[in-house]
């Protein structure tokens, strides 16, 4: 039997009912390379999620479309020569250099004097004489195209900030209270549930209970109709290597502390290796983000369509405030909440961003299944 008779073509597989095309994001294996069946063969990047190919088979692998190619669901990239393969050095796959440009030094005649020429850019090389000119600054820049989730990323943003009326609220919360119950608690709940005790999930808690005490927030605009949802899928924002990604938290309502830190673990696991799926992504009524693990002081978030709403924490500084008649030292922490105002009035706002302040200054309660009162 031929070998042509016996490649297994690799396909790009379909990811989502509403995705045909991707980009090969990277391939896992190198032209000629051995695989076993189940490895990892190539990330394929749509415009929602990252998802990895596998091998459906032992065999060598010939790689037919380099890195960074727009591929279609279906299309062949690659074959795999069934049977165990040799071991052997791999060869990469063929790939075009680019030739470095050569720089001339500009020429000595009287015609630099008379005719009008580019200003050249000087750089400091070993002789510090060197000349470069304009055409030559490839060197200086790279060009590469947007991923689909970057470009997908960029389009949400742009359609978020023009079909909705955006306005942005602020608070304070002292998370002193918080610190210390989580500094005490912290090794026996990590004992007895097998994960971290972070600060993440007391502020789902509380945006669950801010939730239910301003229904409004948790409802969207479909056409010119209001959608109320009555339940609380709830997405935080990841950041990856790749961009920012919001993967569901589904029904934080029925969780308690643990639950959700299992769940958050989970979910951001899967982000950063480009494992989450579709489903992971969709029908959130709420986000929270949180620019305070990168140092962020104060930010507006801007929405996450189709939600109304927002939530952006911050970076926990020491800062004065007064206590009573006291000044004290405290640390504190920058709450902002964006919201659609066509759907939200101000009053609205601000009482759900109260109902967050009161809820972590008082983490207690999220313990005890309670809800602050005053």
């Amino acid at each position: 039997m031929s070998t042509a008779t016996t490649l297994l073509p690799i396909r790009v597989p379909s990811v989502g009912e509403s995705i045909t095309s991707g980009v090969l994001g990277s391939w896992k294996k190198k032209n000629g390379d051995a695989v076993s069946s189940g490895e990892a063969l190539f990330e394929i990047e749509t415009d929602k999620v990252t998802s990895e190919v596998f091998a459906e088979a032992d065999g060598t692998i010939e790689i037919l479309v380099p890195e960074g190619t727009e591929v279609k669901v279906g299309q062949t990239v690659g074959n795999l020569h069934p049977g165990k393969a040799p071991t052997r050095k791999s060869t990469p796959p063929e790939t075009p250099k680019r030739e470095k440009a050569e720089v001339a030094p500009l020429p000595k005649t009287p015609a630099r004097e008379t005719q009008p020429t580019p200003s050249p850019v000087l750089i400091h090389s070993e002789a510090d004489a060197a000349v470069v000119s304009p055409s030559s600054r490839s060197d200086r820049e790279t060009r590469k195209k947007m991923s689909p989730i970057r470009r997908k990323i960029a389009d949400r943003l742009v359609s978020a900030q023009q079909t909705a009326a955006i306005l942005t609220t602020f608070n304070e919360a002292d998370l002193s209270n918080l610190i210390a119950l989580r500094t005490e608690v912290q090794p026996t709940f990590q004992a007895q549930h097998g994960v971290k005790l972070g600060f993440m999930s007391f502020f789902l808690q509380a945006a669950v209970h801010a939730l239910k005490t301003v229904p409004a927030l948790n409802a969207r605009i479909e056409g010119d109709e209001i959608v109320t949802q009555h339940y609380f899928d709830i997405g935080v924002a990841v950041g990856t290597d790749k961009g920012l990604v919001v993967p569901v938290l589904r029904d934080c309502d029925q969780l308690d502390l643990a639950g959700l830190e299992k769940a958050l673990a989970a979910v951001a696991t899967r982000a950063r290796e480009g494992k989450l799926s579709l489903p992971d992504l969709m029908g959130g009524v709420f986000t929270i983000s949180n620019g305070g693990v990168y140092g962020s002081v104060l930010s507006t978030p801007i929405l996450n369509p189709p939600q109304s709403a927002i939530l952006g924490l911050h970076a926990i500084q020491q800062r004065p405030v007064a206590i009573g008649d006291q000044v004290e030292i405290r640390p504190m922490m920058n709450l902002a909440l964006s919201y659609d105002h066509r759907l939200i009035d101000g009053k609205e706002a601000v009482t759900f961003l109260i109902a967050i302040k009161k809820f972590v200054e008082n983490p207690a309660l999220a313990l005890l299944n309670l809800n602050p009162t005053s």
